[in-house]
């Protein structure tokens, strides 16, 4: 997946105030040539990003973004800012004008418009939240209450499942991955507060200072857990501290038993096939699946298991821990979850500690906009289809379709140029990528809301009503045949994907906006480094990174390699491993290029692939100068603006341990240092920190 931080940057989101029209220049006279003269803004959106102050050979990130990055600091209402977030701005007044309109409507019940239109007019209803308090959990805060053994704790799991409270662990219903045409149960590890495993053992002082903070807050969201406006069992202070202490113990034993984040990127090995009743036998004899997966109309054959060590320690710990302690873990897990859609008390608790002690933001967002997150994630598909007709022009999606078979034509060249793959290997390769399917904007077919319940008793009722209905929309795929044309992100988002299972790239609408201006104004320099490069070339490279490689054409998790091709790959992954291993963003804390090493790879081959499409264009054959720079030099400013991004330090020390994404600045030093042509292009010297000799550089695609 293609993602930074706060979503994904619009290639031309920026070039609402390009000038596109800038005279070719003889500014930069060469490679290594710099101006030094003040950047006129209105010459050349590129340049006026820039900071001329800064060698590129030196920093690439600091020389591309530098510029625009003092200018904009970072929000108080932010953990971090970047050009993404400028398009964001856009984009949510477009949303919140079609929820406006939808709220003032009064349309007939059960259709779309009052879905969209009570969703709104509930959510933003804070006095309500304010009155309701808890009480919109009781139901659920009772049958917790009610527990008095580990049956009764099992039961509750299973029913916090269709609200997306993975206490525990998680049971979902998606395709398998070694027959992709058949939708499985699957069964994974979960249930932890903190972000990731690491985050319980990890001695950084800042981390350290995290997970003392953490014992905090689920000390006071017990505390908060009034019994006079739900069925929560308020405490005092020092009580709910020791509760909290003993809730924190149990996740820990959870962490320890959970796989690391570079593990859990091994489909093979978190791939455990076996039958519900095996699961029950070898591994949770107090969770009978059969029974269980029974009661939501699942009687599955078999069940994917993840990580079947994982669930043997979950069994240990149902036996040995006291029930008060499964309560307040459970009474916990239950009320951060939906901690945003109560009263101010849970929700700024829930502020204080996930957003100002784990990502250095200041102050909430503006309520509207929290809404308009939490509805893109309820039912966002009905809000992409307004979004589209009213915002997505069929000439744009016109244009990235042809940049696609762009791309996807020089990764064809690329392949049969390899001087270390076999021609038996070759052929599956070329075969796969024939085969990747491009999903450009938004679904053929829309999805079908009729089931959703939306009103007006409660934001947080409307919340699990839509979870409920997102669970049991998966349910109702099991033993169908699968959908291969359904979209898992809405038009609006800032991101895009690859799914291995179908082998296809997901390009949603929104990453191709271009506010203010038409995109026909975008030169190809830019268009190919930012949206060809990394984008549509990132996605593709992923169906042939470390993980997707293991995918074949069909989507099956089958291998197609020879031994000496994987052998040849594994090698050659290892030297992007090392490079990555070697950036300490903090003092102590290094990139993990294990668990980074698809994304690296996508980054890298994503440059390649927008390179070589871009030198076949009008733009690059001229080589005429614009804005001061040549056609090549646009092309890795373009591709650096898509990681125009800065981050709080907290953000960034949480993100170095539960992303698999390297930070930004990071993203762009390390493809770019490996490149021939970036060097080239900046006259970059042997003696500077974006030099790599040839033999030391990263060739994989």
């Amino acid at each position: 997946m293609k993602r930074l931080q706060t979503g994904l940057l619009i290639t031309s989101i920026l070039l609402a105030t390009l000038a596109i029209a800038a005279e070719e220049s003889d500014t930069v006279k060469g490679p290594t040539k710099r101006t030094t003269r003040p950047v006129d803004a209105s010459a050349d959106f590129l340049r006026a990003n820039m900071d001329p102050g800064v060698n590129p050979g030196d920093d690439f990130f600091a020389y591309a973004n530098a510029g625009w990055l003092r200018r904009n600091p970072i929000p108080a209402t932010e953990s971090a800012w970047g050009i993404g977030n400028v398009v964001r701005e856009e984009l949510y007044e477009n949303l919140r004008r079609i929820n406006e309109r939808a709220a003032a409507k009064k349309a007939a019940p059960g259709s779309e418009p009052q879905k969209i239109g009570d969703f709104w007019s509930t959510a933003m209803d804070a006095a309500k939240a304010e009155r309701l308090g808890l009480s919109p959990l009781r139901s659920e805060l009772q049958r917790i209450d009610a527990i008095r053994t580990v049956e009764d704790v099992v039961e509750v799991c299973f029913a916090l499942q269709p609200l997306g409270v993975s206490a525990f662990f998680d049971v979902s219903i998606s395709q398998d991955e070694k027959q992709s045409d058949l939708m499985a149960v699957h069964v994974t590890q979960d249930g932890l507060g903190l972000p990731e495993r690491d985050f319980y053992f990890n001695e950084d002082e800042g981390i350290t200072r995290m997970r003392q903070a953490y014992v905090g807050h689920v000390a006071r969201m017990l505390q908060l857990m009034d019994s006079s406006t739900g069925s929560g069992r308020g405490r005092a202070e020092p009580e709910a501290q020791a509760a909290a202490g003993k809730v924190m113990a149990l996740e820990t034993a959870l962490a320890k038993a959970s796989r690391k984040l570079e593990d859990l990127r091994d489909p093979e090995r978190n791939y455990n096939k076996m039958g519900p009743a095996e699961l029950t036998q070898r591994h949770t004899p107090s969770v009978v699946w059969n029974e269980r997966l029974r009661v939501w109309g699942l009687r599955p054959a078999y069940v994917i298991v993840g990580q079947p060590e994982f669930f043997s320690t979950v069994e240990e710990l149902l036996k040995s821990t006291p029930v008060p302690v499964l309560q307040d873990y459970l009474r916990f897990q239950l009320v951060s979850g939906y901690a945003p859609y109560l009263s101010r008390a849970f929700d700024d608790e829930h502020f204080a500690f996930y957003a100002r002690v784990l990502s250095g933001q200041k102050e909430p967002r503006p309520r509207w906009k929290r809404v308009l997150d939490a509805q893109d994630g309820a039912m966002g598909m009905i809000l992409g289809k307004v979004f589209v007709k009213e915002y997505f022009p069929k000439s744009a999606q016109r244009r990235y379709v042809k940049l696609v078979e762009a791309i996807r034509a020089a990764y064809r060249e690329r392949i049969e140029r390899l001087d270390w793959m076999s021609v038996a290997t070759k052929a599956k390769a070329q075969q796969k990528l024939t085969s990747m399917t491009a999903k450009v904007g938004y679904p053929e077919k829309w999805k079908d809301y009729s089931a959703l319940v939306i009103g007006t008793n409660s934001y947080a009722e409307n919340m699990m009503n839509a979870a409920r209905w997102s669970f049991n929309d998966q349910v109702k795929k099991f033993g169908r045949p699968v959908d291969r044309k359904e979209w898992t992100m809405t038009p609006q988002t800032y991101n895009a994907y690859y799914k291995p299972e179908n082998n296809e790239i997901v390009l949603p609408a929104a990453i191709f906006a271009v506010p203010g201006m038409a995109d026909a104004k975008v030169d190809d320099a830019v268009v190919y480094g930012y949206a060809g490069a990394s984008t549509i070339g990132h996605e593709i490279t992923h169906g042939f990174d470390d993980e997707g490689r293991q995918f074949d054409a069909a989507g099956n998790l089958a291998d197609w390699w020879t031994a000496e091709d994987a052998s040849r790959f594994k090698e050659r992954a290892e030297v992007m491993v090392k490079q990555f291993e070697a950036y300490e963003p903090l003092p102590g804390l290094h990139i993990n290029g294990r668990a980074s090493l698809g994304e690296n790879i996508a980054d890298y081959g994503g440059v390649l692939l927008g390179l070589e499409a871009f030198k076949k264009t009008e733009q690059y054959r001229r080589g005429k100068m614009l804005g001061g720079l040549t056609p090549l030099q646009r092309y890795f400013l373009g591709y650096a603006m898509g990681w125009l991004f800065q981050q709080q330090e907290a953000r960034l020390r949480r993100d170095l341990l539960s992303d698999v994404h390297a930070p930004a600045p990071w993203r762009v030093i390390g493809p770019l240092a490996n490149i021939p042509d970036f060097h080239q292009a900046f006259g970059v010297r042997t003696n500077q920190a974006m030099w790599r000799p040839v033999q030391a550089h990263v060739k994989i695609w």
